[in-house]
């Protein structure tokens, strides 16, 4: 039986919203054991009250007083929730009153509304970086003249994730290139790549992760042993120094983390929405 914390993300959306700036609060707490819940699209009252009910109950069933992060708008369907006796976090009460005022305008709560505000250029970019990314995975297509940005690095170091969390966030055309041993045994920078250095970003990975999540992908291979593994890692970290490439590494970082950080670092500005 579980004893940890329940915390429910609750939108009338997706709630990715509620859950990613809930995660951001919960990581503040060193050493409490959250089960965490996403409830998206509750967008009536008798949905609302569902939730309200599945949230008592968990709540009953550890013993403990549940937490909601919520964006709900309808402040009918909060009142509903608030019937579950959780603590009650509104991601956008804080900010609604400073707002009105400021603005001189008043709210107009809208169920979903945040979620409706499309704007169909960023839209189609994202569409088309995403298909980018796609068709420039691992090498497939080595015509770069369209790239933003290249990711470089050894088989399984994280390229292939970060190249469509950029296309699909931020609409940027992300291609990634994997360093085979051939590649590495050269000592110089691929000649495909030559002509694109500026563009060129190195991800690393720690050789014992490299190794478990090759060991997962393909069993007692070669390819998954620590010794192939730290050799990859050490000869792909002396080429970026060798090349002047600016790298960084997976282990411990976060997808939005890494993105961020080589959007950055390649001086490209581009807005999530």
């Amino acid at each position: 039986m579980s004893h940890m914390r329940p915390v429910f993300y609750v939108s009338d959306g997706t709630g990715i919203t509620a859950e990613t700036i809930g995660h951001s609060l919960l990581t503040q707490f060193e050493g409490v054991e959250f089960d965490t819940r996403r409830i998206p699209f509750v967008d009536s009252l008798d949905k609302a009250r569902a939730a309200a009910r599945t949230i008592r109950e968990a709540g009953e069933r550890v013993g403990k007083q549940p937490i909601i992060v919520n964006t709900v708008v309808d402040s009918q369907l909060i009142e509903a929730l608030a019937e579950s006796g959780a603590l009650m976090l509104d991601v956008f009460t804080p900010f609604i009153q400073p707002l009105e005022k400021i603005l001189g305008v008043k709210r107009q709560p809208r169920v979903g509304h945040a979620h409706g505000m499309v704007d169909f250029a960023a839209y189609e970019r994202r569409i088309d970086a995403t298909n980018y990314a796609l068709s420039h995975d691992d090498g497939i297509d080595v015509h770069y003249d369209d790239a933003d940005l290249i990711l470089v690095g050894v088989s399984r170091s994280g390229k292939t994730p970060t190249c469509l969390y950029m296309a699909l966030h931020y609409g940027v055309r992300a291609a990634n290139y994997p360093l085979t041993p051939d590649d590495l045994e050269e000592s110089e920078l691929p000649k495909r790549l030559r002509p694109h250095r500026k563009k060129l970003f190195g991800l690393t990975i720690d050789p014992v992760r490299l190794q478990q999540i090759r060991q997962e992908r393909k069993p007692d291979s070669r390819y998954a042993t620590l010794e192939q593994c730290r050799r990859e890692v050490a000869a792909a970290e002396r080429l970026f120094r060798q090349e002047g490439i600016p790298a960084l590494s997976t282990t411990h970082t976060s997808i939005e983390e890494i993105a961020s950080k080589v959007l950055a670092s390649l001086g490209i500005h581009r807005h999530m929405f």
